[in-house]
């Protein structure tokens, strides 16, 4: 409804893959296709606040970032500066899709994970920057990533049709459901946990969404 729209932001070239809200200041972030994220504060005339893009390399001051290149990237929203980039995810030597499909914060632990095309996930420490832990979590691309918001367990989504709930302490996975059918060769574009309810819900290439109890 037309009524519903309270405004619309513009500053992106090209499609918008991602948005991250934080209520600490009411500002939102959003990344694109166009090789770039831009911090808004929605209500002000010029909402752009600030622009980042890949070429410079928990906490609510800052934010994490990873581009098609491969790298993962934590900046201060406040000095629009990098201050970890996380160390290189391919060994050198061997041939592998490298590329991100989605990237989360541990709500209390120091700690980014990441989901790859080629089946892995991993695990990086922010105040190194060095992997911790990295695995093969899916049979297909793990597209997806979610934490609870107590930061006890994982959930990913993959193009191999399932979900799968992970204990973040031991790395291992709890629980599987086949949640959607493939088309296209995809299946799950998005996974979440609710808030305070035990809830989980998942998006899929069939068109559905679908939550779980």
């Amino acid at each position: 409804e037309p009524n519903v729209l309270a405004g619309t932001l513009i500053a992106h070239t090209d499609a918008v893959w991602g948005l991250a809200y934080s209520g600490v200041k009411n500002h939102l972030l959003s990344c694109s296709a166009d090789g770039t994220i831009r911090l808004w504060n929605p209500p002000e005339k010029i909402p752009c606040i600030c622009t980042y893009n890949g070429e410079k390399g928990c906490d609510p001051a800052h934010m994490v970032a990873s581009f098609n290149t491969g790298s993962t990237v934590i900046y201060d929203l406040e000095t629009s500066q990098s201050v970890v980039m996380f160390s290189s995810q391919v060994e050198p030597g061997v041939q592998s899709n490298n590329h991100i499909n989605k990237v989360v914060s541990h709500p209390t632990l120091p700690v980014t994970i990441t989901a790859h095309e080629d089946r892995h996930i991993k695990f990086f420490d922010n105040k190194t920057g060095k992997m911790i832990h990295s695995m093969v979590a899916h049979l297909d691309a793990v597209t997806s990533l979610a934490v609870d918001p107590n930061g006890i367990y994982l959930m990913s989504g993959s193009h191999d049709c399932s979900i799968r709930l992970w204990n973040l302490d031991s790395k291992t996975c709890v629980q599987e459901i086949t949640a959607h059918r493939k088309k296209l060769d995809e299946s799950i574009y998005d996974v979440a946990f609710h808030p305070s309810k035990a809830y989980i819900a998942s998006a899929g290439a069939d068109a559905l969404a679908k939550v779980f109890v």
